[in-house]
């Protein structure tokens, strides 16, 4: 997805209006996960900084952690992930977003991997 920027933990941020940041998991995330059938999502108001914990992903295999790509302040979750967690495996970019946050620093959004730069990042991880 080339309107996003990408972290090292497989997360991704997607820059919309004004200072809002939509972030969600990568489809390299979903796929190390497999059948995702729970998920603990954050409060809305609360303020996160980068790398804090903001959401928690249930799977067959294993309990993921998905950490915040950005600071700011939740303004949104997607309560559909509540009754429909397969979204995150079936749509990770689109309907299995997770948070929208509102941002402090645009220069921390700027920093994140380019699509190219995470695809490099997932090629070097994996040797």
């Amino acid at each position: 997805m080339d309107d996003r920027k990408y972290t090292e933990t497989d997360e991704w941020a997607k820059l919309e209006e004004g200072n809002r940041v939509r972030i969600g998991i990568t489809d390299y995330a979903q796929k190390e996960l497999r059948d995702i059938i729970g998920v603990e999502l954050p409060e809305i108001d609360s303020e996160v900084n980068k790398g804090d914990v903001v959401a928690t992903l249930e799977s067959v295999k294993a309990t993921g952690d998905v950490y915040s790509p950005i600071s700011g302040k939740i303004v949104e979750v997607n309560e559909r992930l509540l009754d429909e967690p397969e979204l995150l495996n079936t749509d990770p970019y689109g309907d299995g977003w997770i948070a929208i946050l509102e941002i402090k620093d645009l220069g921390e959004y700027d920093k994140l991997m380019t699509p190219e730069q995470y695809i490099e990042y997932l090629k070097e991880r994996k040797h």
